[in-house]
């Protein structure tokens, strides 16, 4: 009997062991500021669409390009208010004559505010004053591992602050792409200020466990239990939060705020069924707009005209 136990404790102990380190490897590869996302590149997911035309997506990178050489951002920076302490950092484009407009635009899983240049100009050319922060963990934000739009949105509550400290009757809008997208649905569900008008998402996705189940399948062919529930265990030990609370869908749920909802109909990266899970969810006033042919953050290159019309018209009756 003796034995029996010494070997069952020498079993339990190397579960343990193999959980530890299950879950350890696959919050490194995922949540890891500081690890290369190498399963991101060459990724057929991420391909660029089909749909994307040439000489249209030439045209929008020359303006992208002619704008970053006339406009330098100013830089603001907030201190995050968990006990990290973060120094936060954000790109500011303050319009030459004053406007109460502003928009807050929110990048995707591994870039930064640079990578939002597009949405920047656009908003910026419709007479908005543009925020584009670092999300902690990117760019030039502090933070050691990415916080896939959760804690992000108590630091969105912190930029939108730092607005109104600058123009207290701001009217803002809240846009966010793919992990932005994310962010800006999990602020929806927060207590908002009313200078926060309208928000838009574009392929978000409904909750960080159900994208990452979905990354694992399709990725290592592997089963959520037991790894996402060691990755979970890790990720409350080393970030601070949990993968099943980080719910884009229960956030909308509570939402007041008017939100438009955008997907390209090719996603599978960001599976395009998880819009209409998010839409469902909000009980305010909202829109939806589906890109034939865009894939994972493509919708804006594949038909920028339908997009932006979309976008102004939405927000444009809340932000006049």
């Amino acid at each position: 009997m003796k034995k029996v136990g010494i070997i069952s404790g020498i079993v339990i102990a190397l579960l343990i062991i193999a959980y530890g380190l299950v879950g350890n490897y696959f919050y490194n590869y995922a949540l890891n500021a500081q690890d290369e996302k190498e399963f991101l590149e060459g990724n057929p997911h991420l391909a660029e669409s089909e749909a994307v035309m040439a000489d249209v997506a030439e045209a929008a990178k020359l303006a992208d390009d002619d704008f970053i050489s006339r406009f330098e951002p100013s830089i603001l920076k907030v201190i995050s208010n968990d006990k990290l302490q973060l120094n936060l950092s954000g790109n500011l484009f303050q319009q030459e004559v004053s406007s109460n407009k502003w928009a807050i635009v929110a990048h995707g899983y591994s870039g930064n505010a640079s990578h939002m240049t597009r949405w920047v100009r656009n908003f910026y050319e419709q007479g908005y004053n543009v925020l584009a922060p670092d999300l902690r963990g990117h760019g030039k934000s502090e933070g050691n591992y990415i916080g896939m739009g959760w804690h992000d949105r108590k630091d969105m509550l912190l930029w939108i602050n730092r607005i109104l400290d600058l123009d207290p009757d701001a009217e803002i809008v809240l846009f966010g792409i793919s992990m932005g997208g994310a962010t800006v649905m999990m602020t929806s569900g927060e207590e908002l200020p009313p200078n926060v008008k309208v928000i838009v998402e574009d392929c978000g996705y409904t909750s960080v466990s159900d994208v990452f189940i979905y990354q694992l399948d399709d990725l290592f062919g592997l089963p959520e239990f037991p790894v996402i529930h060691a990755a979970n265990t890790v990720t409350k030990l080393r970030a601070g939060y949990d993968l099943y609370e980080a719910s884009a869908i229960e956030q909308v749920a509570k939402s007041t705020t008017p939100m438009l909802f955008i997907h390209g109909e090719n996603d599978t990266f960001v599976p395009y069924e998880m819009l209409f899970e998010v839409y469902d969810a909000a009980n305010v006033e909202k829109d939806m707009l589906i890109i034939p042919g865009a894939g994972h953050g493509d919708a804006e290159k594949v038909d920028p005209e339908i997009y932006w019309n979309t976008i102004w018209g939405f927000v444009g009756k809340y932000i006049y």
